[in-house]
């Protein structure tokens, strides 16, 4: 049984529950909701937490509660005391360099400027977890950027978020199945 971690990035707190910047804790809400399952708050995590196991993976899904760029202490505090490595590692982020909705899978890479993958990065001391990035847009200035990531997405971007999360949640059985070129071909061609 592979042991797996899904770290959805957000900011803690009602201000930024619909903010774009918030689409990782989006994108879990939806998986637990789908489970029927509910997050608990695991102080020694620094967020919330929910484990479930099915016959292949016992996995943890956590929403950090650090504020978007300390992620890493939580991401590395689950990671380090259940001795997972970085590759079964999925971070769930926005990406500002995709249109709204579109998604796409990696492993590894940079931080890209992202303040959450700087910091898990740094935490982890590895680049090797996979990425599932979900496009926001862009404000189309990069001084924009700050206000742009924190404010509430328009209902058609918010619409088209949500399918690129209903898009990725179909093809996490073979992401965690170790069939990251099929998950990678079918959600990338939607």
């Amino acid at each position: 049984m592979a042991n797996w971690i899904i770290a959805g990035l957000g900011n803690p707190g009602s201000q930024y529950e619909q903010t774009r910047h918030n689409v990782g804790f989006w994108w879990l809400d939806q998986l637990a909701s789908d489970f029927g399952l509910s997050f608990k708050t695991e102080s020694r995590f620094h967020g919330q937490l929910i484990q479930y196991t099915n016959p292949e993976h016992k996995v943890w899904l956590i929403k950090p509660l650090t504020f978007m760029n300390r992620s890493g202490q939580s991401v590395a505090a689950l990671a380090n005391f259940y001795k997972i490595p970085a590759e079964n590692i999925l971070v769930i982020h926005d990406e500002l360099d995709l249109p709204a909705g579109t998604v796409r899978l990696k492993r590894g890479g940079g931080h890209g400027g992202h303040n959450g993958l700087r910091d898990i990065i740094s935490q982890l001391g590895s680049k090797d977890f996979l990425r599932c990035r979900i496009g926001i847009d862009h404000p189309g200035n990069s001084k924009q950027v700050a206000d742009y990531v924190l404010s509430k997405p328009s209902a058609t971007d918010r619409e088209n978020m949500m399918a690129g999360i209903d898009n990725s949640l179909r093809v996490l059985p073979d992401v965690l199945s170790g069939n990251l070129d099929k998950a990678m071909n079918w959600l990338h061609s939607q």
